[in-house]
């Protein structure tokens, strides 16, 4: 049989997925945790989320130095001991502070959890927090800050982001320099103090485990003592812009950095699945309108991309891309022009379902492993989302229709509600 390559090969598009059921138990002080079990591998992942993240802080900086500092010594362990003791059952451990929220992860084999769980409740205790290891972060932190402001791509993403919701906001506020120098070590023992220590947090385990595993949990954690959960630093005032671009100049740069976007909402919005496709058409795959256009056509970039960052309280749309300095402005005139064409002309059907298609398909490829199985559940969990929510993902993607993408482009995308932020030159 002769193979016809002129002909492309068939496929069947994706219209449901099946996802292994949460487990949500109670530990004896109240902890909830939530139970992915996927026995795919010998492993796990235990994940102690806080609300600890820049909402609660009262000093920049504290809620990240906090949590980087859990592992660098205890009453009975020293930095060094912590990584030994960590490493020597092949554990890995993370620690991770966000706008909403803070989280200790520890992944190791599932023979192993009982071993590593005495000093995971150890580092979220008893952290001393010693001023030789501040000294020591601080100053690795203050040397990546200096060589990250004289990036355009970093600094670009700061004063966007400054930009849309103001520079003390929780989604606004970036670290700077002159904050991490002026951080004490009674700072970061304050926020750990208030936010951190016998404060409720949720535990998202998974992987190979099963009810075993949380009677271990149990032991270690379930018996901490607990306070009221904490309330949030911030006062909620909101930043109005005034709708005038940014641009900073760097006469020596070669490349400018392009932000163009705007406030949007979270995932919980009505709209948000029409948004997301429509985002998804103008710049959110490597066959988008965007990378077809100024990329493929105009040689300007080598890539530009827009997506929908969404956090707990808040959401954005964000087109970014690098271009050579002269191209600049023709790259903002392009960026505006492929956004009037999707308000004022409807998207073939071949368009949108090839796009469906590969939303579909990127949707289920990101479920391949038990972690970010838990991952997608964190959505549900921490977010308050809908519990089906992921089981209908691919139903609402493929419900929007191209009157839907007009609508929506017309709707979130005026050109007067697009903020734009340069840094390099035009």
């Amino acid at each position: 049989m002769t193979l016809d390559r002129t002909q492309s090969p068939g496929f069947q598009a994706i219209q449901e997925i099946r996802l292994p059921a949460v487990q949500s138990h109670r530990l004896d002080n109240g902890i909830p945790l939530h139970l992915i079990s996927v026995a795919q591998q010998p492993v796990l992942r235990l994940e102690c989320v806080f609300n600890a993240g820049t909402w609660y802080e009262q000093v920049p900086g504290s809620a990240f130095f906090a949590m980087k500092m859990l592992s660098e010594g205890t009453p009975t362990r020293t930095s060094a001991q912590i990584s030994e003791y960590i490493d020597r059952y092949g554990a890995f451990l993370e620690l991770n502070s966000g706008p909403d929220r803070a989280s200790v992860v520890i992944y190791c084999l599932t023979k192993f959890l009982p071993d590593v769980l005495p000093v995971l409740r150890e580092m979220l205790t008893e952290a001393t927090f010693p001023q030789k290891e501040l000294d020591d972060l601080r100053n690795i932190t203050l040397q990546n800050l200096r060589v990250n402001y004289e990036k355009n791509a970093y600094l670009a993403g700061v004063l966007f982001r400054e930009k849309l919701f103001g520079a003390y906001h929780p989604y606004g506020r970036s670290q700077k320099p002159e904050n991490v120098e002026k951080l004490t070590r009674q700072d970061v023992v304050e926020f750990f103090s208030r936010v951190i220590n016998e404060r409720p947090f949720q535990i998202v385990l998974a992987g190979q485990a099963s009810e075993n595993e949380v009677l271990s949990i149990n032991r270690e954690l379930g018996q901490l003592p607990l306070r009221t959960d904490v309330r949030p630093a911030f006062d909620g005032n909101i930043h109005v812009d005034d709708g005038v671009p940014v641009l900073a100049d760097k006469p020596d740069s070669v490349q400018s950095s392009i932000r163009v976007g705007r406030r949007l909402f979270t995932r919980s919005h009505p709209d948000f699945f029409k948004m997301l496709v429509t985002n998804e058409i103008l710049g959110g795959y490597f066959g988008s309108r965007l990378m077809k256009n100024i990329r493929e056509e105009k040689g300007f970039t080598y890539g530009i991309s827009s997506n929908m960052p969404s956090f707990r309280q808040d959401g954005y749309f964000l087109i970014g891309t690098d271009v050579n300095k002269e191209n600049t402005q023709q790259t903002l005139d392009e960026i505006r022009k492929e956004i009037s064409t999707l308000q004022t002309e409807l998207v073939s059907m071949d368009e949108l379902e090839t796009v469906q298609n590969y939303m579909a398909g990127e949707f289920v490829g990101s479920l391949n492993t038990p972690f970010e199985i838990a991952d997608r559940y964190k959505v549900i969990l921490l977010d308050g989302m809908p519990i089906d929510f992921l089981t209908t993902y691919i139903h609402n993607i493929r419900q929007v229709t191209p009157s839907d993408v007009m609508e929506t482009a017309s709707r979130y995308l005026a050109p007067d509600d697009l903020q734009e932020v340069v840094v390099g030159g035009k």
